[in-house]
């Protein structure tokens, strides 16, 4: 089975605030797995979620929650 990270964890891999990951998730931005009231990230979906994000260039100042 896939390796699952809680939010928290998640925030520390990407090194990102914890309320962003939860932004993320209210936005439907990344892909998460709802167990009761839980969320989990399936390990393996996070990098190649984070792999699909890679940009080449200059980074942009908006956030595109759509892309």
């Amino acid at each position: 089975m896939d390796r699952l990270l809680t939010p928290k964890q998640l925030s520390e891999l990407l090194q990102v605030s914890l309320s962003t990951i939860y932004k993320w998730v209210h936005y439907k931005y990344a892909l998460y797995v709802k167990m009761g009231d839980l969320i989990r990230f399936k390990e393996k979906r996070v990098e190649e979620w984070v792999g699909k994000k890679s940009r080449i260039g200059r980074a942009s100042y908006k956030l595109d929650i759509n892309s």
